[in-house]
């Protein structure tokens, strides 16, 4: 198999999309045969520091969309390019994509204008041209089948796994830089785009007061050019501001959030919306119970392991939170679910699924052209 991946990703900000494209590439790379040959097309500006990923291509012409339109197919002519992050060159052909959700469709209000019609226009020209869409759960396959008017026998779901948190090594020193030591506390995964739900969580957390020796830990930031800022976003800042129960760690490293994980009494991710939701599975990897939303993209991937809210009622956020910091039977019990879950969930398998998804696609486009050639 030949492949070359496009590495826009590794000139990006380490998110949810990137992670998987790297965990991806990296577990691909560990299983490839010695006939397989994979290579990773980067831009000039590719951040040498986060990529684990050898067999790099330099492609130096442009940056950001103008090199992954222009110059990543002039450089990929004939050869089948795979895209992990949501977008990719719209006119190449010999492509496979990865979508990870429709939420520029489902939860428009919560993007930029430019931002949502950008990636419009780019899953309606993409679908046009690649053969075969990945996703990353059975519910945003169904919203692409949906949405797109993509065909099911076109679209395949890869997984994500959560074993990448068993290669990290844990900075414990945060929970004293943040005064956590010897305190129960509950770990709150979201930015302030408004799909991550933190107005509703900063309210719930308003209603547990009296459990006075309790904190709340809020990891995460926003990214002002691609989420739209509501007036939600600035309430919730005012009553994080407001409650000295709340401690806003901001970005933190991996290491830091492994630590953060394995002290935390629970981790609460009540999300309204989610194409798969990897915190939850990388919480309960760490050992940390989790309080996920009934949203069906988390439902799938956490299952009966994690516990479940209602993501629009605050007073339900507030009683499950409670619930698990105040029930230790209660929070052993899930802590193992979790633990059993999220250790069964390995990129090693993504990789065999997707692996077979590509010599697929590489067997037919190989054979189409020979019966070309014969003609």
């Amino acid at each position: 198999m030949h492949l070359v991946v496009n590495g826009k990703f590794t000139a990006q900000r380490l998110t949810g999309v990137q992670r998987v494209a790297y965990e991806l590439m990296r577990a691909v790379r560990s299983n490839q045969t010695a006939t397989d040959e994979i290579e990773v097309a980067v831009p000039q500006n590719a951040i040498d520091s986060a990529s684990p990923i050898d067999r790099l291509r330099p492609v130096p012409w442009l940056k950001g969309d103008l090199w992954e339109q222009i110059a990543l197919p002039l450089a990929t002519r004939g050869e089948l390019l795979l895209s992990l992050c949501n977008s990719g060159p719209v006119f190449k052909r010999r492509h496979v994509v990865m979508v990870h959700d429709m939420a520029v469709y489902d939860t428009p209000h919560t993007f930029s204008w430019l931002f949502r019609t950008w990636y419009r226009i780019k899953f309606s020209m993409l679908i046009r041209y690649a053969p075969i869409l990945l996703t990353v759960s059975n519910f945003s396959k169904a919203r692409i089948c949906s949405l797109l008017g993509v065909d099911e026998s076109r679209v395949r779901v890869v997984r994500p796994g959560a074993d990448h948190f068993e290669r990290i090594a844990a900075e414990p020193a945060i929970v004293e830089r943040l005064g956590l030591s010897g305190v129960k506390y509950c770990v709150i995964v979201g930015s302030l785009d408004p799909r991550k739900n933190l107005a509703r969580v900063l309210a719930a957390l308003g209603k547990l007061g009296h459990l006075r020796d309790v904190k709340f830990v809020v990891v995460g930031g926003a990214n002002t050019r691609v989420f739209a800022q509501s007036g939600s976003s600035g309430l919730a800042a005012e009553a994080s501001a407001e409650n000295p129960q709340i401690v806003r760690a901001g970005y933190v490293s991996d290491g830091e959030l492994k630590a953060l994980y394995e002290h935390a009494a629970c981790l609460a991710f009540p999300s309204l919306y989610e194409g798969f939701g990897l915190p939850p599975l990388e919480a309960m990897f760490c050992g940390c119970p989790a309080i996920v939303s009934r949203h069906p993209a988390l439902v799938e991937a956490c299952g009966d392991a994690a516990m479940h809210c209602d993501a629009e009622s605050v007073d339900d956020i507030a009683q499950k939170i409670e619930r698990m910091l105040t029930d230790d039977a209660l929070r052993a019990s899930y802590k193992q679910l979790g633990l059993r879950h999220a250790h069964a969930q390995s990129w090693d398998r993504s990789a065999r699924e997707l692996t077979k998804i590509l010599r697929g696609e590489t067997y037919e486009t190989e054979t189409a052209i020979a019966v070309r050639s014969a003609a």
